[in-house]
Protein backbone atom coordinates (compact mmCIF):
# COMPACT_ATOMS: atom_id res chain seq x y z
CA UNK A 1 0.00 0.00 0.00
CA UNK A 2 2.93 2.65 0.82
CA UNK A 3 4.14 1.57 -2.36
CA UNK A 4 0.84 2.81 -4.00
CA UNK A 5 1.06 6.02 -2.28
CA UNK A 6 4.41 6.78 -3.19
CA UNK A 7 4.02 6.31 -6.72
CA UNK A 8 0.85 8.09 -6.48
CA UNK A 9 2.10 11.15 -4.75
CA UNK A 10 5.01 11.23 -6.89
CA UNK A 11 3.19 11.31 -10.68
CA UNK A 12 0.11 14.17 -8.70
CA UNK A 13 3.33 16.11 -8.12
CA UNK A 14 5.39 15.46 -11.42
CA UNK A 15 2.14 16.55 -12.75
CA UNK A 16 2.11 19.66 -11.37
CA UNK A 17 5.61 20.35 -11.90
CA UNK A 18 4.80 20.06 -15.41
CA UNK A 19 2.32 22.17 -16.34
CA UNK A 20 4.24 25.13 -13.88
CA UNK A 21 7.18 24.35 -15.86
CA UNK A 22 5.17 24.63 -19.16
CA UNK A 23 3.24 27.77 -17.67
CA UNK A 24 7.21 29.12 -17.18
CA UNK A 25 8.70 28.45 -20.14
CA UNK A 26 5.92 27.36 -22.66
CA UNK A 27 2.54 29.41 -22.42
CA UNK A 28 3.96 32.87 -21.23
CA UNK A 29 6.49 33.27 -23.60
CA UNK A 30 3.89 31.96 -26.46
CA UNK A 31 1.40 34.71 -24.80
CA UNK A 32 4.45 37.56 -24.76
CA UNK A 33 4.46 36.99 -28.71
CA UNK A 34 1.20 37.37 -29.22
CA UNK A 35 0.19 40.24 -31.41
CA UNK A 36 -0.85 43.70 -29.78
CA UNK A 37 -3.09 42.96 -26.44
CA UNK A 38 -3.74 39.54 -27.43
CA UNK A 39 -1.13 38.32 -24.47
CA UNK A 40 -2.83 39.97 -21.54
CA UNK A 41 -6.10 38.78 -22.39
CA UNK A 42 -4.48 35.22 -22.55
CA UNK A 43 -2.43 35.94 -19.31
CA UNK A 44 -6.20 37.45 -17.42
CA UNK A 45 -7.73 33.54 -18.73
CA UNK A 46 -5.39 31.79 -17.72
CA UNK A 47 -4.75 33.58 -14.64
CA UNK A 48 -8.63 32.41 -13.48
CA UNK A 49 -8.30 29.15 -14.81
CA UNK A 50 -4.96 28.39 -13.32
CA UNK A 51 -5.96 30.23 -10.49
CA UNK A 52 -8.97 27.96 -9.49
CA UNK A 53 -7.54 24.64 -10.27
CA UNK A 54 -3.84 24.96 -8.78
CA UNK A 55 -4.56 25.74 -5.24
CA UNK A 56 -6.11 22.68 -4.77
CA UNK A 57 -3.25 20.64 -7.12
CA UNK A 58 -0.73 21.90 -4.43
CA UNK A 59 -2.48 21.50 -0.68
CA UNK A 60 -3.02 17.96 -2.35
CA UNK A 61 0.50 17.39 -3.12
CA UNK A 62 1.57 18.66 0.52
CA UNK A 63 -1.02 16.62 1.81
CA UNK A 64 0.08 13.29 -0.05
CA UNK A 65 3.52 14.23 0.63
CA UNK A 66 2.78 14.13 4.58
CA UNK A 67 0.93 11.62 4.19
CA UNK A 68 3.71 9.55 2.77
CA UNK A 69 6.50 11.10 5.46
CA UNK A 70 3.98 9.92 8.20
CA UNK A 71 3.31 6.37 6.54
CA UNK A 72 6.82 5.29 5.79
CA UNK A 73 8.31 7.38 8.77
CA UNK A 74 10.55 3.85 9.13
CA UNK A 75 11.38 3.55 5.99
CA UNK A 76 14.48 4.53 3.87
CA UNK A 77 14.27 7.70 2.16
CA UNK A 78 11.50 9.48 5.04
CA UNK A 79 14.45 12.39 5.02
CA UNK A 80 13.81 13.12 1.67
CA UNK A 81 10.41 12.94 1.65
CA UNK A 82 9.81 14.93 4.59
CA UNK A 83 12.81 17.98 2.83
CA UNK A 84 10.13 17.31 0.03
CA UNK A 85 7.32 18.50 2.27
CA UNK A 86 9.05 21.32 3.60
CA UNK A 87 10.38 22.53 -0.29
CA UNK A 88 6.38 22.18 -0.70
CA UNK A 89 5.56 24.23 2.06
CA UNK A 90 7.89 27.47 0.82
CA UNK A 91 5.71 27.08 -2.35
CA UNK A 92 2.74 27.89 -1.03
CA UNK A 93 4.16 30.33 0.80
CA UNK A 94 5.63 31.60 -2.26
CA UNK A 95 2.17 31.38 -3.92
CA UNK A 96 0.35 33.23 -1.25
CA UNK A 97 2.38 35.87 -0.35
CA UNK A 98 4.41 37.05 -3.57
CA UNK A 99 2.31 35.13 -6.55
CA UNK A 100 -1.85 35.21 -6.00
CA UNK A 101 -1.79 39.18 -5.19
CA UNK A 102 -0.31 39.93 -8.91
CA UNK A 103 -2.07 36.77 -10.19
CA UNK A 104 -5.88 38.31 -8.44
CA UNK A 105 -5.45 41.95 -10.15
CA UNK A 106 -4.13 40.14 -13.45
CA UNK A 107 -7.58 37.87 -14.05
CA UNK A 108 -9.09 41.05 -13.45
CA UNK A 109 -7.67 43.14 -16.36
CA UNK A 110 -9.16 43.65 -19.79
CA UNK A 111 -7.65 45.90 -22.69
CA UNK A 112 -10.22 49.12 -20.59
CA UNK A 113 -8.86 48.56 -17.21
CA UNK A 114 -5.35 47.28 -17.19
CA UNK A 115 -2.93 49.56 -15.21
CA UNK A 116 -0.30 50.84 -17.09
CA UNK A 117 2.30 48.81 -15.35
CA UNK A 118 0.83 45.74 -16.18
CA UNK A 119 4.03 44.46 -17.87
CA UNK A 120 5.60 44.80 -15.38
CA UNK A 121 3.62 43.53 -13.38
CA UNK A 122 3.69 40.30 -15.01
CA UNK A 123 7.28 40.02 -15.43
CA UNK A 124 7.65 40.19 -11.58
CA UNK A 125 4.87 37.67 -11.75
CA UNK A 126 7.07 35.76 -14.23
CA UNK A 127 10.54 35.52 -11.64
CA UNK A 128 8.68 34.76 -8.55
CA UNK A 129 7.59 31.78 -10.63
CA UNK A 130 10.75 30.83 -12.15
CA UNK A 131 11.64 30.64 -8.50
CA UNK A 132 8.89 28.80 -7.47
CA UNK A 133 9.29 26.23 -10.27
CA UNK A 134 12.99 25.86 -9.36
CA UNK A 135 11.36 24.50 -5.64
CA UNK A 136 9.01 22.58 -6.78
CA UNK A 137 11.77 20.52 -8.96
CA UNK A 138 13.69 20.50 -6.48
CA UNK A 139 10.60 18.74 -4.24
CA UNK A 140 9.78 16.27 -6.90
CA UNK A 141 13.45 15.17 -7.37
CA UNK A 142 13.01 14.29 -3.89
CA UNK A 143 10.39 12.48 -4.09
CA UNK A 144 12.06 10.60 -7.00
CA UNK A 145 15.27 10.06 -5.24
CA UNK A 146 13.13 8.44 -1.92
CA UNK A 147 11.78 6.14 -4.63
CA UNK A 148 14.77 4.37 -5.24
Amino acid sequence: MLNALEVFTTVVVGLMVGVEFSVAFVINRIFNALPEDSGQLGRSHGGRMLGAVMPVWYITSLVLVAVWAIAGWHHHGTGLVVTAGALLILSVIMSILLLVPINNRGKTWTLENRPEDWKEQMNRWDRFHYVRVAVIIAAFALLVAALI
